[in-house]
């Protein structure tokens, strides 16, 4: 087989100079000129086509076939492991020559220019990118930056099992009354039965607050926000208001006809439900009873909560609705009616302005959130079971859970994902109250089982790391009844609970009691 040439002459030369085909065997190496352009195609004659000086690669003219690049219709047996080899050698092709290369053939089998781009900067059209891996050839700097991604955080830590634990006898199983309530002071207020009595979280100390006697009870509870007053809601349908440090009654308002069974402490308006289907606004200042009613629900009143700039207030109540009030009105300027259940369980969020939460009861058992600028629904999860309560963290974008039927679990969503970030057991019986430590860590939650638990759930602000495990020290709870007449604030024997845990080898814990014997 002859070798061929093909030299396109100078530019210097005549007009008359014209392409021609010399023999490389016959021409010395010294005539050759310097654009000669070699072709090595196995085609034995070659003819004259017009040709430019700028050079014009061509996969025509390399001999793909030598690195194994070229499809070969050659048996595989079995076992030997060639499936191996086709896979490897069709990610090879796809990332050095697109993913339609082998589509296109030449009359004598070799392998043509699969791609119109081949001196282009950038592809016109952008193709999928290859199926076994992200890998960096052939894709522009956007695929790469979303193919390769950073690893997901680990979920954080949180424990299984409460670090303390409180009786608290004669804790009503009612789900619509408010019985627990933390102060901004690191002070616990729990009303049992006829009594409120106060547990300061610092030292543990057992307070009686008060007593109504024996034809009234405690509904609800509810400390102001600086955490020196605290409300009372009986059921008779009082509302009294108590100095918690001196152990005093300040004011009672009337105007309810039965059970007050839920309290809201705005800046300076303490707000009432009832279920006689009323809110009454009261105001400290004012010499009456209150100062306007708001009408609305057709049922019993058992969920109210203030936004945190004091502008609206969220009611829920067992005729299934869920309204919005602010102060300019007398009439709900929000009827939200998606929920088919009670509507207990309500919470603001400290992080924007607007978002509402609230649950559903048994029939229901769906979270909802709401935009309560323009009254939509942003989103909803259907818990599984009644939900009970809500609290919105302040330290992260959480909100906390508690339910009742069917599986009595507290659970911690991530928002506004609403991922799981745990879920707690340990209450035998429905979840019915909640509160907040002042710090944001902590809460506790008290079930119809007669028990006062306290969870770990949350960061702190500065540290959002994971919350210590504890619980290690809680996995079981040893009770000691005794008599308690040390402080002359508490005339009934006491329930005195022990558990280990903390930094201390033991922690006395004094759980809450008024029926047992002196």
């Amino acid at each position: 087989m002859s070798e061929t040439s093909l030299r396109l002459d100078a530019f210097s030369s005549p007009p008359s100079s014209k392409l021609r085909t010399t023999n490389l065997a016959s021409s010395p190496m010294s005539n050759r000129s310097p654009r000669t352009i070699s072709n090595l195609s196995s085609s034995p004659s070659s003819k004259s086509a017009s040709c430019s000086d700028r050079f014009i690669p061509c996969r025509s003219s390399s001999r793909l076939h030598t690195f194994g690049l070229v499809e070969k219709a050659s048996p595989v047996k079995e076992g030997s492991g060639g499936g191996n080899n086709d896979a490897y050698s069709r990610l090879l092709k796809s990332e050095l020559f697109g993913a339609d290369f082998g589509c296109f053939s030449s009359p004598a089998g070799s392998p043509m220019s699969p791609s119109k781009n081949m001196l282009r900067f950038k592809t016109e059209n952008a193709g999928p990118n290859s199926p076994y891996s992200p890998s960096v050839l052939g894709h522009t700097v956007t695929s790469l930056s979303n193919d390769v991604s950073t690893p997901p955080k680990p979920p954080r830590k949180v424990p299984k099992t409460p670090h303390k634990v409180l009786d608290a006898p004669a804790l009503q199983d009612d789900f619509y009354l408010n019985l627990v309530d933390w102060s901004s002071q690191n002070v616990l207020a729990v009303g049992l039965g006829t009594c409120v009595y106060l547990w300061t979280a610092s030292n543990s100390r057992v307070t009686k607050l008060c007593d109504l006697g024996p034809t009234d009870s405690v509904c609800s509870v509810q400390w102001t926000r600086e955490g020196s007053y605290i409300s009372i809601g009986t059921s008779l349908g009082q509302v009294q208001v108590w100095d918690g440090s001196q152990c005093k009654k300040v004011r009672t308002f009337g105007g309810h006809q039965t059970r007050t069974g839920v309290l809201a402490w705005s800046s300076r308006i303490l707000s009432s439900g009832s279920r006689d289907r009323n809110i009454l606004q009261h105001d400290v200042r004012v010499p009456s009873d209150f100062v306007s009613k708001f009408v609305g629900h057709k049922s019993e009143v058992c969920g109210l909560k203030w936004s945190h700039d004091d502008r609206e207030l969220a009611s829920g109540g067992n005729d299934n609705q869920l309204l919005v009030w602010n102060q300019r009105s007398q009439k709900p300027v929000l009827k939200l009616t998606e929920h088919t259940a009670a509507v207990k369980a309500i919470a603001w969020s400290p992080h924007q302005c607007g978002l509402l939460a609230s649950g559903g009861g048994t029939a229901d058992r769906c979270i909802r959130f709401w935009n309560t600028t323009n009254g939509s629904q942003l989103n909803h999860v259907d818990t599984g079971s009644q939900v009970c309560n809500l609290a919105w963290s302040r330290n992260v974008n959480e909100i906390v859970s508690t339910h009742g039927y069917s599986q009595n679990q507290i659970m911690v969503w991530k928002y506004p994902s609403m991922s799981k970030v745990a879920t707690l057991t340990g209450h035998s019986l429905r979840v019915l109250y909640l509160a907040m430590s002042p710090d944001g860590q902590t809460i506790v939650t008290g079930a119809g089982d007669e028990t006062l638990r306290f969870w770990n759930v949350f960061p702190s602000v500065k540290t959002p790391a994971a919350v210590k495990d504890t619980g290690l020290w809680s996995l079981g709870r040893t009770n000691i009844r005794a008599l308690y007449r040390s402080s002359p604030s508490l005339s009934k024997v006491t329930h005195v609970a022990v558990v280990p845990g903390g930094g201390c080898p033991s922690q006395l814990l004094l759980a809450f009691s008024s029926n047992l014997p002196v």
